[in-house]
């Protein structure tokens, strides 16, 4: 449990470093590595309790959109990591929505490129 939580947190770590580099408009302060967790942190809390209300209660406007509504709700869960590092006083911001959507499907796509390949270690 605690491993796969550890494993969970590295990969939301290094989806924002690379979301950071890539997207325009995402800022996070690379120079203090317990930022990067701690941000990658808010992120994993975030997607484990918020993020399973807002689809529930957008589960008609997803249904009708055949689950690509998903992709905003992803937008507003990064959106919202970064409002609440900003109110920390974490080194993580948000331009606009368009860089909240770029981000969250950055960091969708490092992790599940890395979490593809851990699975493919261990199984090896």
């Amino acid at each position: 449990m605690v491993r796969a939580f550890l494993i969970r947190l590295i990969l939301n770590a290094v989806g924002l470093i690379a979301a950071a580099r890539i997207v325009p408009g995402v800022e996070l302060d690379l120079s203090r590595p317990e930022t990067v967790l701690l941000v990658a942190l808010i992120f994993g809390l975030v997607n484990a309790f918020i993020r399973p209300l807002a689809l529930l209660v957008t589960c008609l406007i997803n249904w009708l959109t055949l689950g690509l509504f998903t992709l905003v709700v992803n937008a507003v869960m990064f959106w919202l990591t970064a409002e609440v590092a900003r109110a920390l006083g974490l080194g993580f911001g948000v331009r606009d929505f368009l860089a909240a959507f770029l981000g969250a499907l950055a960091v969708s796509i490092v992790s599940m490129v890395l979490s593809s390949a851990l699975r493919g270690l261990e199984s090896s």
